[in-house]
């Protein structure tokens, strides 16, 4: 049972952080199992709008793997990765514009707005946010609506934050030709936050963080820069689907992004413990 003074000198150590990140800008990549589990997701919910509360300006850029899997089954179409990228055919991308920028969208605005923050969903063609281009790689495969992003113009998200809204963005966009491209939300998050010039890149995902062992939980990296994470990256330590996030936070902080968190979103109220305080829950890229 926490007592009193514990409950003071929790919101006592909070203080110095929320001076400081007051009026600064985070970019959160929201998915994975922590967005599956109900009970997490409401938790996920109520520490951004918490965080909306005390002055910063969160933006949340969503995925939605496991609801798209889950269509595709029903639909019996199955679904094709390489690398842990989805391959995304015609019959695919209807799909997960569907859920994507409907059913996972509008239930993540209402819980937000529920908790009392002022969250409004948007996709990459809304407002001309993100242009995309098609995906490539030296396999020679055909990515078929798989994309990349080409460009940002992130002036809709000023507009949302100047007038407090929490924009919500679905990781699709068009090309100059209109056609809708899926794109990993852990790439989307990162330009967004270049494009923001934001204070922090937040990514939840299913592990602890970033570990010298991926079997030993205690092995987590709390604080390393960008020439330490390229070192892990060649000696195969950081690899498989950590490499695209640690690449994309590299990507962020050379341009002009802050910090970057790589944190475990399956813990309740992970986004706080790592931000609000000196516990250093996940692990954070610098500079």
């Amino acid at each position: 049972m926490i007592d009193n003074q514990d409950r003071v000198a929790v919101i006592s150590e909070a203080l110095p952080y929320i001076r400081n990140f007051a009026g600064k800008t985070f970019v959160i990549k929201y998915g994975g199992a922590s967005m599956a589990n109900d009970t997490l997701k409401q938790k996920v919910i109520e520490d951004i709008a918490l965080l909306s509360y005390i002055g910063v300006s969160p933006v949340i850029v969503h995925g939605g793997g496991a609801e798209i899997n889950q269509m595709l089954n029903r639909l019996n179409i199955k679904s094709h990765f390489h690398k842990g990228i989805r391959i995304t055919d015609q019959e695919t991308i209807e799909i997960v514009e569907m859920i994507l920028s409907g059913k996972v969208q509008k239930e993540l605005v209402g819980l937000l707005n529920q908790a009392g923050a002022k969250a409004i969903g948007i996709a990459g063609r809304d407002g001309g946010l993100m242009k995309a281009k098609k995906f490539t790689s030296d396999d020679e495969i055909d990515w078929g609506f798989t994309g990349e992003i080409d460009s940002v113009n992130p002036q809709i998200l000023y507009d949302l934050i100047e007038k407090k809204y929490l924009p919500l963005i679905s990781s699709l966009a068009p090309d100059e030709a209109g056609q809708i491209y899926n794109i990993n939300a852990d790439i989307v998050a990162a330009q967004i936050a270049i494009s923001l010039k934001a204070e922090k890149l937040i990514l939840l995902t299913d592990t602890p963080g970033i570990l010298k062992d991926k079997n030993d939980k205690n092995s987590l990296i709390k604080s390393l820069n960008i020439e330490s994470a390229k070192a892990l990256i060649e000696q195969k330590i950081i690899k498989d689907g950590m490499i695209p996030k640690v690449l994309s936070g590299i990507n962020a902080i050379n341009n002009g992004v802050g910090a970057v968190h790589i944190l475990d979103g399956t813990h309740e109220h992970v986004l706080l413990l790592e931000i609000l305080s000196s516990a250093g829950v996940g692990s954070m890229i610098v500079k």
